[in-house]
């Protein structure tokens, strides 16, 4: 009989004869490959709804984010309000206070967004469509019955002397368009307040905010976001002119805050607006 002998003529033991077999590979089941196929297809087009899903999440954000920028955001939280401050002060006799009114004034021309333009023009007063920060402070006044410009240039011509840190050669087409000059104004006949916004209470709709010195100025809106800081109506140019301004850390140093004071301001300088 055979028998299967090594070499050396004696039989392999059990386990060395497994070690030396071929290892012969299985033939893979029908079907397999297209299985494995639709496999790696499924779990690749799973894959790319998520990225897409991401990246569509991503876009959006980077366009909240932008949307909430400095003076581009849209009017946060537009809904919280607080406690009105109103004035005792109707001068044009209409039935609304002075502080409403010129808030009311402010947002029409926040409405209107007129083109941003801080020109020197004939007169004083620039195109209806066109205007700059402190424009939309004497309209918002001009909406309270005042003739702010009228009073500003009767004020300087009176006491020259209180603005000759900001007027060097009186110009009445320019000074009541000058931010310094509103703030030598306003502080002369108004209550300086608080420069802290985080102070919520002592931030009222009416308020003038002046912004490093004679950069910018802003009227405070009766509007607050989320977190009880006022927004602000003013125009730099941009989309939005009520905006939460206010509560970026990036906006220019607050150098005034000022309340308008109607019984501090004196009979010769009570100036009604008279609509040309």
């Amino acid at each position: 009989m055979m028998t299967d002998h090594g070499e050396d003529g004696k039989a392999p033991q059990i386990g060395e004869w497994f070690q030396e077999q071929p290892v012969v590979p299985e033939e893979p089941a029908p079907g397999h490959h297209i299985l494995r196929k639709i496999l790696v297809f499924s779990v690749a087009a799973i894959l790319g709804l998520s990225a897409a899903a991401y990246a569509m999440h991503s876009l959006k954000s980077s366009k909240v984010n932008a949307g909430n920028s400095t003076a581009e955001n849209a009017v946060a939280g537009s809904g919280a309000k607080s406690p009105l401050l109103t004035s005792s002060s109707d001068f044009d006799k209409d039935g609304i206070d002075d502080y409403s009114d010129i808030v009311a004034g402010a947002h029409e021309q926040a409405r209107e967004k007129p083109t941003y333009d801080d020109g020197y023009y004939q007169g004083g007063y620039p195109p209806a469509d066109r205007g700059a920060c402190t424009d939309m402070v004497w309209h918002a006044f001009a909406n309270a019955g005042y003739d702010l410009k009228g009073m500003v240039d009767k004020d300087i011509a009176q006491d020259p002397q209180a603005y000759a840190s900001v007027v060097s050669t009186p110009d009445p087409n320019i000074d009541f368009r000058r931010v310094g000059v509103l703030s030598v104004f306003f502080t002369r006949y108004g209550d300086s307040l608080t420069t802290d916004v985080s102070q919520h209470d002592q931030w009222q709709q009416g308020d003038l905010v002046v912004f490093d010195r004679t950069w910018h100025i802003g009227i405070v809106s009766e509007n607050r976001d989320k977190q009880g800081i006022p927004l602000l109506l003013h125009n730099m140019g941009q989309q939005h002119r009520e905006n939460d301004y206010l509560s970026f850390a990036s906006h220019r140093p607050i150098t005034a805050h000022l309340r308008f004071e109607p019984s501090k301001l004196p009979a010769s300088l009570r100036l009604a607006w008279k609509q040309s």
